[in-house]
């Protein structure tokens, strides 16, 4: 019902967020820690946090989510959490014996002005972290930024307080990933492994988030990148980052570390930013692209041709993450349709460049906006403005949806009230035709509920 009081009439607002195209930081970084393996993410902060953060995930992939807690109370809250955190770690490694603690900082941690570093510095004086194993941290206040951002941060923390550097060089690439799903990660893992290069993907949710059931609980999954990898990352020939603002700070600070030049592509989502992504592990991984790669490009080449009138000049409004979004734009563009709308809560001056760079002129109409005022009010009251044929994103684009009646694709992050995200890909060529399938659907789907009799045809 509150939906009812949007407005066509676009209002500016300079300090209020109405229902925001995000989620807080130490979601993404607690994300981010579950791609490592044998890796026990540690909320630093109350137990009311963690439990959102483990909730939101849980909600999203359908699959228990471990994590710690410095669980404070009135006292830590006013005095610091420092005891709290040093004799969290020892009951974690006496208990769960995890290889790695990835903690990461909450709204109420920051405020108090925790130090991290020097908590944990003083946990390794201190004998609570037990020989071999490893603590690594993050800053991931909510009140900055967005999940991306605590994606980020969280994989910066990784390269930059584990990547070593040893004698000899590997003939191996590091991939630095964005927030993609664990069926992504594993579609990242097969394109490379067809092309015959050994890489180092990082973070690698997939057999983590998508487990198998197999009767037995498995505390640490199989999945995930293993210390060893993430050591050996500064060994490298090169890296390359997907994503803008999950990836570049990780890859900037793994170069000043360990000298490994890197090289930033997009999330590789539809055709033009999967074709660079190809070339990409071509140069660097200095081989040749295989035929079965040319055949599910031309795979998605035909899709779109034999689906064309149904796509062409359909008006679209999306909201997400930039790093989905910004190959996503142009993906659409590149079919033929118009992405009109687009918003994301995460903040960052790039997104409007990469926007213009992505629609390059081609939808001279698009507006698009990110940052704390871009949320689901502002992209309701575009719709509202001039109508869409299609709405992209999370599960809560679905009240609005339905209030305008749109057909509507459920893509990115949190996906609450479907399933198969995790489980199929949406990167590379073959993902590129399972998202045209996704929107095909939708529209196809309207069209049948909304013709008249004579009209409805058995062959579309």
């Amino acid at each position: 019902m509150l939906l009812r009081h949007t407005t066509a009439k676009e209002y500016k607002r300079e300090a209020l967020t109405i229902n925001p195209a995000k989620t807080c930081q130490p979601v993404g970084a607690m994300y981010a820690a579950l791609g490592v393996h044998g890796c026990l993410p540690h909320s630093h902060g109350s137990q009311g946090c963690c439990s959102y953060h483990r909730t939101a995930l849980t909600r999203h992939y359908k699959e228990p989510v471990m994590a710690a807690t410095s669980s404070f109370t009135e006292g830590s809250s006013v005095f610091g959490g420092q005891a709290n955190l040093l004799s969290g770690l020892d009951n974690i490694f006496t208990i769960y014996n995890p290889d790695i603690v990835a903690v990461h900082s909450t709204c109420l941690s920051e405020t108090i002005g925790d130090d991290l570093p020097q908590i944990v510095d003083k946990a390794f004086k201190d004998g609570k972290v037990p020989e071999g194993k490893h603590v690594i941290y993050a800053s991931t206040p909510s009140y900055v930024g967005s999940h991306v951002t605590g994606y980020a941060n969280m994989v910066s923390g990784f390269v930059s307080q584990l990547a070593e550097v040893s004698v000899s060089k590997k003939d191996q690439l590091n991939i630095i990933s964005g927030w993609v799903e664990p069926s992504d990660m594993r579609e990242l893992k097969r394109i490379s492994g067809l092309m015959g290069i050994d890489t180092v993907l990082l973070p690698d949710t997939s057999d983590v988030l998508d487990a198998p059931m197999t009767g037995k609980h498995e505390f640490y999954p199989e999945g995930g990148t293993t210390l060893e990898e993430i050591k050996s990352m500064g060994d490298s020939s090169h890296t390359i980052a997907l994503g803008e603002f999950c990836a570049r700070d990780a890859a900037t600070k793994l170069e000043i570390k360990t000298k490994v030049k890197f090289s930033m592509r997009e999330i590789p989502i539809g055709l033009s930013a999967t074709d660079r992504y190809i070339k990409a592990l071509r140069r660097y991984g200095k081989v040749s692209v295989p035929h079965q790669i040319d055949v599910e490009r031309g795979r998605l080449v035909d899709v779109i041709t034999d689906m064309h009138q149904y796509l062409y000049g359909k008006r679209v409004a999306l909201f997400g993450d930039p790093d989905h979004l910004i190959p996503m734009v142009q993906f659409l563009a590149d079919i033929g349709m118009k992405p009109v709308y687009t918003v994301s809560g995460t903040p960052g001056k790039i997104f409007g460049p990469s926007m213009e760079l992505s629609l390059k002129g081609r939808v001279p109409e698009a507006k698009y906006m990110n940052g704390e005022r871009a949320d689901m009010f502002q992209l309701h009251q575009w719709i509202k403005e001039e109508p869409v044929d299609l709405l992209i994103g999370n599960t809560y684009g679905k009240y609005i949806a339905r209030d305008e009646n749109i057909p509507f694709v459920r893509y990115g992050f949190p996906i609450m009230d479907r399933i198969g995200h995790s489980y199929f890909p949406t990167v590379g060529y073959l993902g590129g035709i399972r998202l045209i399938e996704k929107i095909l659907g939708a529209l196809m789907d309207k069209i049948d509920a909304t013709c008249p009799e004579p009209k409805f045809e058995l062959v579309m």
